[in-house]
This record gives structure tokens, sequence and C-alpha cells, in this order.
């Protein structure tokens, strides 16, 4: 059973677009097709590929006792946020796995070159057509914030963007770490550049306080209308995208609109690296003793 995260005093709030109000994630009403504005079905895919290089077999390495792939499925599932979740894998073995632990998985092919290719894919047959937004969920995020993928949805639901993401507001700790992708957006929500260099770059000391509050740290998550996703998978890689290896920078360059919902804090992290897994384990270990109490 997943462990309920504890969240502080309050609940964590994400940021509109064309509005600077904060709404609490839970408020959003998905899945309540009578609500105005929640007509829109939502499909969750989790893209995992069992030949990951810096971690080997990483959606079947253990967390809290099952493995890492059906910890990702119970989360996106117990947040209550997509109508159906299913799991894109390569591997008849991550298959079974997923089969013994009650999850739903898709078989898809093993040529694809990203995890929004393996996402489309699935988006793409006749059982999921009638799904109107699908959700992109890493599979080595388990700790997925609520609120990052709700205010993804709501990017493309309610306020007409192409796509959808979320960053999480971060200190400037995060400037000289590469593997912190950072993002910059528009006044109403949308994605201007995403870099895995320092932005906003500071150029005058004056003017630190300003460029701290803008800065935002990138969460791997898409909301995706179906015509916007398959467009993007079908776009060649664009230079950007190959420099910066951001994926993203390919529907930006393209003119796809991306929209930013904004979080108070990003969430725990990917499981990239032996220590990531490692440290994973102590946070379940940590919100699951927690939970007990």
């Amino acid at each position: 059973m997943w462990p309920e995260q504890p969240q502080g005093p309050s609940e964590p709030l994400f940021d509109l677009p064309r509005s600077r109000s904060y709404i609490c994630w839970r408020g959003f009403c998905i899945s309540d097709p009578a609500s105005e504005g929640c007509s829109l079905s939502i499909l969750a895919v989790i893209p995992a590929r069992l030949g990951a290089t810096r971690l080997p077999r990483k959606p079947l390495r253990p967390l809290g006792g099952a493995p890492l792939v059906v910890r990702v499925w119970e989360r996106v599932s117990s947040l209550g946020l997509a109508d159906r979740v299913v799991v894109a894998t390569e591997s008849p073995e991550v298959l079974d796995v997923l089969s013994v632990h009650g999850a739903e998985g898709v078989m898809t092919s093993e040529l694809h070159p990203s995890g929004t290719d393996r996402v489309a894919e699935v988006a793409g047959r006749p059982e999921f057509a009638d799904f109107d937004v699908v959700v992109n969920v890493q599979g080595d995020e388990p700790f997925m914030r609520g609120d990052a993928m709700a205010g993804a949805i709501a990017m493309v639901r309610d306020h007409g963007f192409d796509l959808g993401t979320a960053a999480g507001r971060r200190g400037p700790e995060i400037l000289g770490d590469p593997n912190c992708v950072k993002v910059v957006r528009a006044d109403d929500g949308r994605a201007l550049y995403f870099s895995r260099a320092a932005i906003p770059f500071l150029r005058d000391e004056a003017d630190r306080a300003e460029r701290d509050d803008l800065l935002l740290q990138h969460m791997g998550i898409y909301a995706a209308r179906r015509e916007a996703l398959f467009r993007w998978v079908r776009i060649p890689p664009h230079p950007l995208e190959l420099v910066e290896k951001l994926e993203q920078l390919r529907a930006l360059a393209a003119g796809l609109a991306m929209g930013v919902a904004i979080v108070d804090a990003p969430s725990w992290g990917e499981v990239n690296t032996e220590e990531d897994l490692v440290r994973a384990n102590a946070h379940w270990e940590q919100i699951t003793a927690e939970t007990v109490r």
C-alpha cells in the first residue's frame, strides 16, 4: 500500500497562468465529468524501459519491498487524477511483474528513442482512442506530487495549451547543476525556454533577489492533447534538443505552446543511479514510519 506523504502545515499549491492566484490541487474536478470544464478523459502512461544504463534493470529494482515501476503505478493511481493508468514497456519481464502486482501494462516497440514516443504509441492504440488528454509520468518518479500532475493537466484542460508541465520553486543552488533542468515562462504561463544552464542569468548583482524569485526547476511530467502529442513525435529532433538533450525543446521550437504550472517545490526527484535508489528507499521508510505514527 502506498503510504500517505506528509505535505507540511498546508496543502501544496500551484500557480495558474493568466492569474496570480493559487489554488489547492484537490479542488480541481478532473475526475468529475459533470463539473464545468471537466469533460475531458485523462489517460496516464508511465514509460518504463528495462534497458536503462545508469541503473541497470531500473524498473524492477526494489523500492519499499516492491519493484520501482509498481511503486510509480501505485502512486499515480492513488492520486485519482487519471481515468486510467498504464505502464508502457518493451520488456515481457516487466509486463509479467506488473501483472503479478495487479498493475496494468502495455507492450510497446523496442525502437522508441524516447519515453514520449512510447507514450504516443499507447495513446494511438484503438483501446485508448477515447481519451482526450494523455499524461506522461516518468517511470522513475515514485514520489510524484499530486499538485504537479494536476497542474500539468490543468494547463491543457482548463487553459487551452497544447501541452502542460510543472515546475517547482527552488533556490540558486540549482543554477550550477546541469541535472536540474531550469525553465523560464511568459506572463501567461507559457514556457519560453528550458535549459540545463543557469537561467535566468544574473547580470547585475542588484537584481539578485528578483532573479532568485524567478528560479524554477522543471519536473518531468507532461500532459498533452492527443493531436498535440502525435504532432510532437512526428517532428524531427531539433538542434536545440540535441545540444541540451531536452526533448521538450523540439516541441517549443515547432511552435507547440506548453503551459507551466508552478508548485511550491519540485518532486522528490528521479531514481537514476544506485545512490538515488538508496535515498529513495530511505525516504520510503521515513514516510511509511510517519504514516504509522
